[in-house]
């Protein structure tokens, strides 16, 4: 028994889970990358109805519905940008990390898929995101060890695939 935490190599737009997590901007409005690629995916009622939530704040997680994605619900959380580390980045990335996964319990997602937050363009090190991300999935499922079969880290290439894997060895 317990949550299976594990490493998935592909197109988290394709993933046929409860949710999925966007490493989004603070519009929500759709960008590049991640953020650009489930946008694309999900159609054009997305925006609408990230229209309606005002934005998200660094650190901080909101719900949408999936819309024409596998997924029943999309989670969209902002990173922080890379400033070197002494801005709280670390702190920030834990935030998202956390958030995403209470609006996902509250959203009665038993299975949820996450990117590697901020490790694109906002420049976040990849060694010290995986780190910090596979340690605050863990924090969350102790906290509720009930509330989630599967936590699918998803790896956009084998560099990122390679860290989170090594993080997951970690105890």
């Amino acid at each position: 028994m317990g949550v299976a935490i594990q490493t998935h190599r592909g197109d988290i737009t394709k993933m046929a889970v409860d949710a999925i997590v966007n490493a989004a901007n603070s519009s929500l409005l759709g960008g590049g990358g991640v953020d650009g690629a489930i946008h694309r995916a999900a159609g054009k009622d997305l925006v609408h109805e990230c229209r309606l939530l005002g934005g998200c704040k660094t650190g901080e997680a909101k719900v949408t519905k999936g819309y024409n994605l596998p997924a029943k619900h999309i989670i969209h959380t902002v990173g922080p940008v890379w400033r070197g580390g002494g801005n709280g980045e670390p702190e920030q990335l834990a935030s998202c990390y956390r958030a995403s996964l209470h609006r996902a319990r509250e959203a009665g997602a038993r299975t949820v898929a996450i990117p590697a937050i901020s490790t694109g363009i906002y420049g976040f090190p990849l060694e010290r995101a995986a780190p910090i991300a596979v340690e605050t999935i863990r924090e969350v499922v102790a906290e509720f060890p009930t509330a989630f079969d599967r936590i699918s880290l998803v790896c956009f290439n084998d560099v990122s695939l390679q860290a989170f894997d090594a993080a997951l060895q970690e105890d």
